[in-house]
């Protein structure tokens, strides 16, 4: 597990296109924002707890912005003189469970369904990276940082002005298309280019 544990997990939803139309969703004009519990974190090499509740998981590949001092109310223009660095992210999810629910908090919430890792890198460009999900090594989903809807920048800004954002808070930027099930005993990687590989287990 990385050497972090922030007081909140603040994920976008929709943040590209494609993605959003795989799932039938309206592209959103502005954000959409969700938390995840800081008790979902596990690190590179833990397990992924498939949960009784639920009859589907998807894992969903992404970048995760690490915070690196309080900011509130911040523009984009200062935005990234508050981050500490990037990492890799599975914003794990029980499909079934964000559908038939009115909100997304159970189905994004359960215990290990954040993994993070395997580094905190700094001194690279967010706004054009690969991010890359493979189960059992066969590759699912591809994209690039490019197609964002809304950068890094503008993320940090938009949350700001809603939440303070302390040290160690960790901002999930959306995934790319491709988002599909996992089962127990699946082997999930995720890549960001320029940071590694984190690769965790279904049980």
């Amino acid at each position: 597990m990385l050497a972090i544990r922030p007081s909140k997990i603040v994920a976008v939803g929709r943040n590209y296109i494609a993605h959003a139309k795989e799932l039938g969703h309206q592209v959103p004009t502005q954000p959409l924002i969700f938390l995840k519990p800081s008790s979902a974190i596990v690190g590179d090499g833990d397990d992924v707890v498939y949960p009784n509740a639920s009859a589907r998981v998807d894992h969903e590949a992404e970048l995760a912005v690490v915070i690196g001092r309080r900011c509130s109310a911040v523009s984009e223009a200062e935005a990234m003189d508050y981050v500490r660095g990037y990492t890799c992210a599975n914003d794990v999810t029980a499909r079934d469970l964000q559908e038939a629910d009115d909100q997304w908090t159970r189905a994004k919430g359960f215990d290990t369904f954040c993994p993070l890792g395997p580094e905190i890198v700094d001194g690279i460009d967010p706004s054009r990276l690969a991010v890359v999900a493979r189960v059992n090594g066969e590759e699912r989903q591809r994209g690039n940082t490019a197609d964002m809807l809304f950068t890094v920048p503008a993320l940090v800004a938009y949350i700001s002005a809603v939440m303070t954002l302390e040290p160690e808070d960790v901002i999930l930027t959306g995934t790319p298309p491709g988002v599909g099930p996992v089962q127990r005993g699946d082997v999930m990687e995720v890549e960001v280019e320029g940071i590694g590989i984190l690769r965790n287990r279904v049980v």
